[in-house]
């Protein structure tokens, strides 16, 4: 029985394979060490492979893809419906091979590294943010304690870091004193960072802007066509608006919508300077 679609359960180092022939009859079902991934799907035949979009999901896909096999990602919540027992990694990799062959289930495209690493640089941002938020938010409510107001505002609260980095140290105990002034250290520091990581992200995101401005603007001609069209045709009817002005007003949106995006994004990216 030669094997037609794979489900595979991904793991750490102990990955699930459940294997069927096209009429649905159990042909393998075992675990491979993860030095074995490779070596085993390079002697099977070319055969459908499905897997859960979920973390190592993109890379093992590529290599797959590689090997000539076709490869399948799902959300985890597409899945879910096909497990038919406890959560085990046998049940879920079952579950994975019947999902993939629904005709209506849902796939996710496989990232290149290149975008992965344009995700991960925005993820990195992302966290970043997080954290100086949390030390400015952290530097504010210990000097609070001892009536130090800092005024609203990012920019105000890193003169301030900068200040008490500077030696001019608060009127506060010591120990405070060197509390808050690790803070600040640290607040400035990932600030630092936030200026290294965003230009290239301000970069991507004008490239995704224009990428899309593009789109809306064809969208926006081609509405117009097919609304001159439909007028000529006699297809305009008084008293009701046709599909073509929703169509039309919904592309003046996109792209308006778009602008404020890029609006949006550069003021983002000017606050962190």
């Amino acid at each position: 029985m030669e094997i037609t679609t794979i489900g595979l359960d991904l793991a750490k180092s102990v990955f699930q394979v459940h294997g069927v022939d096209a009429t649905g009859q159990v042909v393998i079902r075992r675990s491979l060490r993860r030095a074995q991934m490779l070596p085993f799907f390079t002697r099977l035949p070319s055969c459908l492979v499905g897997m859960e979009a979920c973390g190592t999901s993109h890379y093992w896909a590529r290599e797959l893809i590689k090997l000539g096999h076709q490869v399948r990602l799902m959300p985890p919540a597409y899945v879910k419906p096909y497990v038919k027992r406890g959560k085990t990694d046998a049940a879920d990799a079952e579950a994975v091979c019947e999902a993939v062959r629904r005709p209506t289930m849902r796939f996710v495209p496989v990232k290149s590294p290149e975008q992965q690493a344009a995700l991960s640089m925005h993820r990195t941002r992302d966290l970043l943010v997080k954290q100086r938020t949390q030390l400015v938010n952290m530097i504010r409510g210990l000097l609070a304690e001892f009536g130090i107001d800092i005024p609203k505002g990012l920019e105000r609260a890193l003169l301030m870091a900068r200040r008490i980095v500077d030696g001019e140290a608060p009127d506060v105990p010591m120990e405070a004193a060197k509390i808050v002034g690790t803070l600040s250290q640290q607040a400035l520091d990932i600030h630092i960072r936030l200026r290294e990581v965003d230009p290239q992200a301000f970069q991507d995101h004008r490239h995704f802007l224009r990428l899309a401005g593009k789109v809306m603007r064809q969208l926006l001609v081609d509405q117009a066509r097919a609304y001159k069209a439909a007028k000529r045709n006699g297809g305009l009817q008084r008293g009701r608006a046709p599909a073509a002005e929703y169509c039309r007003a919904a592309a003046i949106a996109g792209v308006r919508a778009i602008g404020d995006q890029a609006v949006r994004v550069a003021s983002a990216s000017a606050m962190t300077r």
